[in-house]
C-alpha cells in the first residue's frame, strides 16, 4: 500500500508534465495547419490576406515584449552564481573568436556558390524596380551608431528599449556586481529566480496565441509576394536555400559531431517547435526566450547560455553573411557589372560589420544590403529592388540559418568550457527527459546538482588565484 501511495507521490508530477505535453502537442500542430491555410488564403485571396499582417506582427511583438526580462534574469542567474568571473570571460572570449570564425566560413561559401551559378544573370531593371530598391538605402547604421547603441540611456532602459545588446551589457554589470557582493547577495539572487519563473510563465501564456499569429504573418506574405515574383527570381531563392543548408547540415554538423559528439538532427528535433516558430514568424528573436530555456534544460550551465545565446544573436549571423554575399553577386550579375574578388572581399566584410545586432529583425538584412551597395558600389543600388519581393521568404531562411549556428556554438562553447551536463544532455536529446513546456523551467530538485558544479568550479578557481 505504502509502495503504491509513494508511486502514486512520485507520478504525480510525471503525469501532470504528460498532459501538458499532450496540451501544447496539439498547440503546435495548430500553427502547422494555421501555417498551411495561411499560405492558402495568401495564394487565392491575395488583397484580402495583405490586410492580416498586422496578427502576425502583434504576436511577434508579443514574444519581443518578453525577450529582455528573460536574458536579464538569465544572465544575471549565471554569472552572479558563479563566483569566478574569469570563468565568464573564457566563456565570452571563445564565443567571440568562433563568431568571428564562423562569420568567415559563411562568406567563403556565399562567395563560392555565387561565383559558381551566377543567378543574376540574363535579368532587366525597370524604373519602378529601381525605385524599389533606393527606398532601402536609408535604413542602415554605421558601426560607430552601432557601438554607441549598445550603451543604454539608463539602467532600466535597457529592460524597456528592447535593444538585446543593451540588456546584455546591463544584464553582464548587473551579474558582476552581484559576485562581488558574495553572501549578502543571495537575496537578490533568489529573488531574480523568482522574476525567471514569473517571465517564463506568462510567456507560456502568450505561446497559445502562436497559431493565430502564424496565420496572419504567412497570409500576409504570401499576399503580398504572389507567384510572379517567386517564378521569376526562383534562381537565387534556390541557390540560397541549398547554400544555407550545406552549410548548416556539413559544416556546423560535422563541427558538432567532432567536438561535442552529438548529431545535428537529434539536436534540431530538439529544437523542432522553435524552428517551427520562426518559419511562421520569419523572426529568429521568437524563438529567443525559448531556446534559452531548452539549453538550460538540456544541461548547459547557466553561465554559457546566458552569455553565448544573446551575443550569438547579434554576432553570429551566418545566415546573414551567406544573404549578403550572394545578394550582391546577384544584384551585380543582374545589372551587367559584375565585382571583383577584391570589391567583393571588401564590400561584403563592410556588410557584416554593419549587420551586427540585425539578426531578429525582418527586413533588416535587405536594409544592410541597401546601405552597404550604396556606400561601396553606388550604381549597384537600383538593383536592390529586384529581391524586395522575395525578401520575406529570403529572410526566414536567414533566421533559420542563424538559429541553427547559435544552438550549434551554445553547445560547442559548453563542451570547449566544461559547462554541460553531457548525461542530461543525452538523456534530453534522446527524449527521456521532455521539456516542461508549462513552466519551461526544470525544478529546483532538477537544476541544483548542476547549479552546485558550476559553483563548486568557480570557488576551485577562486581558491587557486594568488591574492
Amino acid at each position: 500500500m505504502a509502495a503504491r501511495e509513494q508511486a502514486g507521490v512520485d507520478g504525480g508530477p510525471d503525469m501532470a508534465k504528460e498532459q501538458r505535453k499532450d496540451r501544447t502537442h496539439y498547440l503546435y500542430i495548430a500553427v502547422i495547419v494555421a501555417v498551411v491555410l495561411g499560405i492558402t488564403l495568401g495564394f487565392f485571396v491575395p488583397d484580402f490576406a495583405t490586410k492580416l499582417a498586422p496578427i502576425g506582427e502583434a504576436f511577434v511583438a508579443l514574444i519581443k515584449m518578453m525577450i529582455a526580462p528573460v536574458i536579464f534574469c538569465t544572465i544575471v542567474l549565471g554569472v552572479g552564481s558563479v563566483r569566478s568571473a574569469a570563468h565568464v570571460g573564457k566563456v565570452g572570449g571563445l564565443a567571440l573568436g568562433y563568431f568571428l570564425a564562423m562569420s568567415t566560413i559563411a562568406l567563403a561559401i556565399g562567395l563560392v556558390v555565387g561565383n559558381l551559378i551566377q543567378p543574376g544573370e540574363g535579368l532587366n531593371i525597370d524604373e519602378e524596380t529601381a525605385k524599389a530598391g533606393a527606398e532601402q538605402a536609408g535604413g542602415s547604421e554605421s558601426t560607430t551608431d552601432f557601438l554607441l547603441g549598445i550603451i543604454p540611456t539608463s539602467l532600466l532602459s535597457s529592460l524597456t528599449d528592447g535593444e538585446v545588446l543593451q540588456t546584455l551589457l546591463v544584464a553582464l554589470l548587473v551579474g558582476f556586481a552581484l559576485q562581488t557582493m558574495g553572501d549578502a547577495g543571495a537575496p537578490i539572487i533568489r529573488g531574480i529566480e523568482h522574476l525567471q519563473r514569473l517571465v517564463f510563465r506568462v510567456l507560456a501564456m502568450i505561446m497559445w496565441a502562436a497559431p493565430v499569429g502564424a496565420f496572419g504573418a504567412m497570409a500576409a506574405v504570401v499576399g503580398e509576394t504572389g507567384l510572379d515574383a517567386l517564378q521569376s527570381l526562383a534562381m537565387i531563392m534556390i541557390a540560397f536555400y541549398v547554400t544555407c543548408a550545406l552549410f548548416v547540415f556539413v559544416v556546423l554538423g560535422l563541427l558538432l559531431k567532432l567536438v561535442a559528439g552529438v548529431n545535428i538532427f537529434s539536436l534540431f528535433r530538439y529544437l523542432g517547435r522553435e524552428f517551427l516558430l520562426i518559419l511562421s514568424t520569419s523572426s529568429s528573436e521568437s524563438a529567443l526566450p525559448r531556446v534559452i530555456a531548452k539549453m538550460e534544460h538540456a544541461g548547459v550551465d547557466k553561465t554559457t547560455v546566458g552569455v553565448v545565446v544573446p551575443t550569438g544573436y547579434s554576432f553570429n549571423l551566418d545566415g546573414t553573411a551567406i544573404y549578403l554575399t550572394m545578394a550582391s553577386l546577384f544584384i551585380a550579375e543582374a545589372l551587367g557589372d559584375p565585382l571583383s574578388i577584391g570589391e567583393q572581399i571588401s564590400l561584403l566584410v563592410f556588410m557584416i560589420i554593419a549587420s551586427k545586432g540585425a539578426a531578429g529583425v525582418t527586413g533588416a538584412g535587405l536594409a544592410t544590403l541597401a546601405g552597404g551597395l550604396s556606400s561601396h558600389r553606388p550604381e549597384l543600388l537600383d538593383g536592390v529592388g529586384l529581391i524586395v519581393g522575395i525578401d520575406r521568404f529570403m529572410s526566414e531562411a536567414r533566421a533559420l540559418t542563424n538559429f541553427a549556428g547559435n544552438s550549434v556554438a551554445t553547445l560547442l562553447i559548453g563542451t570547449w568550457t566544461g559547462g554541460i551536463d553531457r548525461g542530461q544532455l543525452d538523456a534530453v536529446l534522446s527524449g527521456d527527459r521532455p521539456f516542461d513546456e508549462a513552466t519551461m523551467l526544470d525544478e529546483p530538485e532538477v537544476r541544483e546538482p548542476r547549479e552546485r558544479e558550476v559553483a563548486k568550479e568557480g570557488s576551485t578557481l577562486s581558491s587557486a588565484s594568488p591574492h
